[in-house]
């Protein structure tokens, strides 16, 4: 009897551990907006958090577009929360446009727009957020590789460029190396639809497997950039009639000392907007 329970037990087991694989890979999307989704994709691996959620915000940049706001260009000149840019602009989400330097303002890399100039210089980092195209003959959103692309003939082709460090490159692999460190990441990725990828996690995973845990996922992920990790990485939604704030947590890379409960003003995020409609004439 003893051995019949135990062969019983061994199946019923790999097929809850099947399920929940099942469950995780697959994800929950909701439809927030046309064109706007949500997704949720559980993960097995906790490491260290308690939320072991990859959240992915869907935009199709066919009726949302994208917009760059910076600290540094407004009168007051300081950060805020994605929730509070998103809010003061009337965006239905933000999220970490890219890491900053200890002015609080300025981005660590590239950065500009039209009418303002965060960060003119080009650093060694790989991959550029180009959108607000000049011409329709372009992609209205893109990740420049600088490794597939030449950035100095597409540039001027876009009015805002968005320099950060590459996750996944233009040949679908895993480009950072691993790392001792773990954080709460904020990610940007493009599908192989041109749609664009919010992506938020709170868990602390080190960034290159965090890169592997995104290519297993149904995202169909073209490229990768990394945005902010840490306390400060954030996603704000606000859609549908629903509103949801993530933010991240405190690894060992941050002080224990400091609050973890509220989300950090950041000086810099990428904000998404609804297009107007086609107007309609009789």
């Amino acid at each position: 009897m003893r051995s019949t329970t135990k062969q019983f037990r061994i199946p019923v087991i790999s097929l809850t551990l099947l399920l929940f694989f099942s469950i995780s890979a697959l994800g929950n999307w909701k439809r927030l907006s046309a064109g706007l989704e949500l997704g949720n994709f559980p993960q097995p691996q906790q490491s260290g958090g308690s939320d072991a959620i990859i959240r992915v915000l869907r935009i199709d940049p066919q009726r949302f577009g994208l917009r760059l706001l910076n600290a540094s260009a407004m009168k007051e000149g300081h950060g805020l929360s994605a929730k509070e840019w998103s809010l003061k602009f009337g965006l239905q989400a933000a999220i970490n446009a890219s890491m900053y330097q200890k002015d609080y303002k300025t981005s660590v890399s590239l950065m500009r727009r039209k009418g303002h100039v965060n960060n003119a210089r080009l650093s060694k980092d790989k991959a550029i957020l180009a959108f607000d195209s000049n011409t329709p003959q372009v992609p209205l959103v893109t990740i420049i590789d600088r490794q597939c692309d030449n950035f100095h003939e597409i540039k001027n082709q876009y009015r805002t460029l968005i320099q950060n460090i590459r996750m996944i490159s233009c040949r679908g692999i895993n480009v950072w190396r691993q790392q001792s460190g773990r954080w709460s990441t904020a990610a940007l990725a493009l599908d192989s639809n041109g749609k664009v990828l919010f992506i938020h996690v709170k868990s602390p995973y080190s960034t290159h497997d965090l890169a592997d845990i995104l290519l297993g996922l149904p995202l169909a992920i073209d490229r990768a950039m990394y945005l902010e990790g840490g306390p400060q990485a954030q996603l704000f939604v606000q859609s549908g009639g629903k509103t949801y704030e993530f933010f991240g947590s405190y690894s060992g890379t941050f002080s224990s000392t400091a609050p973890s409960n509220y989300a950090w003003p950041i000086p810099n995020v990428i904000g998404v907007y609804p297009k107007p409609g086609p107007t309609v004439t009789k």
